[in-house]
């Protein structure tokens, strides 16, 4: 599994886990976020069961398991979380940040030791020791309840499964040609993605903000002028094609 720092300054970085080349070829490639603060630190989208023991090694290079306090899960999709029950098993004092909306769903992966923070449809924040992290709404893009997690001070949003890509695990881990990697995120996003009015509502309150890296949950990462391209292609697409097409 690769490794990257988005993010560093102090204290505080973003790391990048993914491109895992021991996964199976029927199973989605992943990438997971780890942020880190000197005493706490959060794990966006943890991942699948299948990817939770390379996960743990990663992350131990990093923290000790007792820094990582928190959890988030963008969705209820067994690709982010299903690793869920064993994390539950290694975490004394830890709590999942997730939509209110799946809870009872998310809850059926395992939860005994961590605790679950149902974030309202508003979305709300995180303070990590000093540093915001901001949960975006992001709903029907492409679950009906998902939210994103910016921070103002990297100036990264971690945007789910908006910008994924299904790309190869030798794939580079930016982009580097937008219009070359249409094809690998083009159709995923007019099936997937449900709604052209979530999704500009979407557009509209992330072009506010102050973005330097766009990371998805699968794909390459979108850095600088990359996020704007992708925006304005985004905007354009028409999505939900499969009742267009009816």
């Amino acid at each position: 599994m690769k490794t990257h720092h988005l993010y560093h300054s102090g204290t505080h970085r973003w790391l990048f886990f993914g491109r895992d080349p021991d996964k199976k070829n029927n199973i989605i490639d992943t990438n997971q976020y780890l942020i880190t603060t000197p005493k706490r630190a959060v794990l966006l989208d943890p991942g699948g069961i299948e990817l939770f023991s390379q996960m743990l090694t990663a992350v131990l290079q990093h923290i000790d398991l007792p820094q990582l306090t928190d959890l988030f899960a963008s969705h209820q999709d067994p690709d982010i979380i299903s690793s869920l029950g064993l994390w539950d098993q290694c975490l004394e004092n830890a709590t999942l940040h997730a939509p209110w909306l799946w809870e009872g769903f998310i809850r059926h992966f395992g939860m005994n030791s961590i605790k679950y923070n149902p974030l309202p449809d508003e979305g709300g924040q995180l303070d990590l020791n000093g540093i915001t992290l901001q949960f975006i709404p992001a709903h029907y893009l492409h679950s009906s309840g998902n939210f994103h997690v910016y921070d103002a001070t990297a100036k990264i949003l971690m945007s789910g499964d908006i910008g994924a890509a299904l790309d190869d695990t030798s794939a580079p881990i930016f982009v580097e040609d937008f219009e070359q990697h249409i094809p690998k995120m083009e159709y995923f996003h007019q099936r997937w993605m449900p709604s052209n009015a979530a999704k500009n509502d979407w557009i509209k309150r992330v072009r506010q903000l102050d973005i330097e890296y766009m990371a998805p949950q699968h794909g390459a990462i979108f850095k600088g002028s990359m996020v704007h391209k992708f925006l304005d292609w985004f905007e354009q697409l028409e999505v939900g094609v499969a009742i267009a097409s009816n």
